[in-house]
């Protein structure tokens, strides 16, 4: 057996004890730094990536409601109403049961449809006030909520995407077959009154839901805390709206209401009412615009400018009638804001290529591609 020296053993291990030294202070923060920054490169990336799926699964939704609004109307021969449903002094729905009762059946919730027209716990065939509590209302289908909208709360009554009106706004509530857009009050259209082509009309696009029924108004210029995002709720009483839709740009910087204005947080807060305020959409100002309303309380407000909005980067998507889905920038042509609506409006849209995308029969056809 080969001994080794003493010294030459004293050596050896402290060179062993040298090479298991552990990280400097230096070296540690440095390590540190480069994590940070690969983790502030990554962060982005990896949201980006999420909201691309998200948009991918609202985009998939709005198909699945193309789908389900031609499959209604193969069914019936039209397309449901915005707002129907029962009507009479006793309980009813008071007549404004929204079109997502209908569509129910061809979004895979038939049990809740059986349900809702079976009537049962002191309610009748049909439902009660569509505005009322009632078990079937209280939760709206998962189908109906756009997973980048981060308003709507699990089971809650919130939804994400609005029946089409078109460019209207005189009598958005309550007209019927004087609604340029595709669906009205009480009334059910056909294909064959899509005269401007299926493929060239708006059905659907999305809305912002207000997360909850609030008003009040908008907070000074530096309180962030009370500051509100125009394109998430409507100004309420803006006057002259109908003579000149521009009016409603004064109420708001670009991105939050100006201080002083008050407002409705009604948009998208009721899945089965519908009034325009809940599940209506409006094709005037560019999609992110503010919402603006003329007339009446609450959601209950009778001319209304309702844009759609979505946290999709750059605009939103819409449903046309063909049932394909297209991506609609904030910066699509408008027209003419300032052009007049007191009454209901006649032919061609004077709010550009947006507007005409909106009516059913104005004459005037342009495609998105």
């Amino acid at each position: 057996m080969k001994c080794f020296p003493y010294s030459m053993r004293i050596r050896s291990r402290n060179k062993f004890r040298a090479n298991l030294r552990g990280f400097t202070l230096v070296e540690l923060l440095v390590v540190i730094a480069i994590i940070g920054i690969l983790v502030g490169l990554l962060l982005p990336a990896v949201q980006a990536a999420r909201e691309a799926a998200r948009r991918m699964q609202c985009s998939n939704n709005m198909k699945q409601m193309g789908l389900a609004l031609h499959n209604y109307a193969s069914a019936y021969k039209h397309f449901p109403a915005r707002k129907g449903g029962t009507m009479g002094a006793g309980m009813s729905n008071k007549g404004r049961l929204s079109g997502y009762i209908a569509m129910l059946p061809y979004i895979e919730q038939t049990a809740m449809y059986n349900n809702i027209q079976a009537g049962g716990a002191g309610q009748p065939p049909g439902g009660p006030q569509a505005w009322a509590g009632w078990t079937y209302w209280n939760r709206s289908p998962g189908m109906v909520r756009c997973p980048s909208d981060p308003s709507p709360i699990p089971n809650s009554r919130d939804c994400s995407y609005g029946f089409s009106i078109g460019d209207s706004i005189f009598r958005a509530r309550d007209d019927g077959h004087q609604i340029r857009g595709l669906f009205g009050n009480a009334v059910w259209r056909r294909f064959a009154s899509i005269t401007d082509g299926t493929s060239n009309t708006i059905a659907m696009s999305e809305l912002l839901c207000s997360r909850g029924n609030s008003s009040g108004g908008a907070g000074g210029a530096t309180s962030l805390a009370k500051r509100i995002r125009h394109n998430t709720v409507y100004v309420k009483n803006v006057s002259g709206l109908r003579a000149s839709p521009a009016v409603c740009r004064t109420v708001s910087d670009g991105q939050f209401l100006m201080a002083g204005r008050t407002y409705y947080g009604r948009r998208g807060i009721n899945w089965t009412d519908g009034q325009p305020a809940y599940v209506a959409i409006s094709t005037v100002a560019a999609p992110n615009s503010p919402a603006c309303a003329e007339g009446g309380t609450n959601g209950d407000q009778q001319h209304m400018m309702l844009p759609p909005a979505s946290k999709h980067t750059g605009g939103v998507n819409a449903v046309f009638a063909d049932g394909s889905v297209h991506f609609i920038s904030n910066s699509i042509d408008t027209g003419n804001l300032s052009a007049g609506t007191n009454g209901r409006l006649t032919g061609r849209s004077p709010y550009g290529v947006w507007g005409a995308l909106g009516t059913i029969a104005g004459g005037d056809i342009s495609r998105v591609d």
